[in-house]
């Protein structure tokens, strides 16, 4: 977490506290030393954030400090809130602990009427049937395609075949309640898709590839477009 995130999720952990939440808690919570915050606190303070206490007992803010209020309409918020459930529920825990933190700190600084409402939203989304095998592989995926390395699977087809393929991971898309691969399949030399929950096991393969003009996730999604729009002719 870069300083500047720190500083503002330190605002948001000691707004709206009635009784003094001490360094080592704060430590705990943001995984970090308690010297950092320390020194996180006093830079706070010299930069005009109210804060009183001090090492050993505990920090508190001023109940009328106040950070400006985000600009949000009523439908914005409910976009977000809504975006933000779906992927704590469904996608993997890296991604949905940013998303928890990210709402915490939207709703830290919502004027009173739209904090009402984001704490009464009418929009569930369960995370009944979350697979933690499923998000385990998620992120790997994921991580597969941040850093373009190849992954080695074992995959079961819609008739139950298993083969092996090295794919070149491009993106992730979710199909509401399934979560397709798109990559580049090495061994039919073209692109391929890959439903997550049929991947039997996976390996990133320390091999890195390239993106190109016709190897991309842009590029992919052009051609799906154009094939979609020769279906409607």
């Amino acid at each position: 977490m870069r300083k500047a995130e720190r500083l503002f999720q330190l605002i948001t952990l000691l707004r709206g506290r009635r009784l003094a939440i001490t360094a080592n808690r704060l430590a705990e919570i943001l995984e970090v030393s308690d010297r950092t915050i320390y020194r996180d606190i006093q830079a706070l303070i010299v930069s005009g954030v109210p804060i009183d206490g001090e090492a050993g007992v505990g920090y508190l803010l001023d109940r009328k400090f106040d950070l400006p209020p985000l600009m949000f309409t009523s439908e914005e918020l409910l976009a977000l809130l809504v975006g933000s459930k779906m992927v704590q529920s469904w996608a993997d825990n890296s991604l949905a602990s940013g998303a928890s933190t990210a709402v915490d700190k939207i709703t830290a600084i919502l004027p009173d009427r739209l904090k009402k409402q984001s704490e009464h939203s009418h929009f569930v989304i369960p995370n009944y049937f979350r697979n933690e095998r499923k998000v385990e592989l998620s992120h790997e995926v994921r991580e597969a395609i941040t850093n373009e390395k190849q992954l080695f699977i074992d995959y079961s087809d819609a008739k139950e075949k298993v083969t092996q393929r090295t794919i070149e991971p491009l993106g992730l898309i979710f199909w509401g309640g399934k979560w397709t691969i798109v990559a580049f399949c090495c061994l039919r030399n073209e692109y391929r898709e890959f439903r997550l929950d049929r991947i039997i096991q996976c390996k990133t393969v320390n091999e890195k590839f390239e993106l190109t003009e016709i190897k991309n996730l842009q590029h992919y999604l052009r051609l799906m477009e154009e094939k979609e729009k020769g279906y409607f002719r």
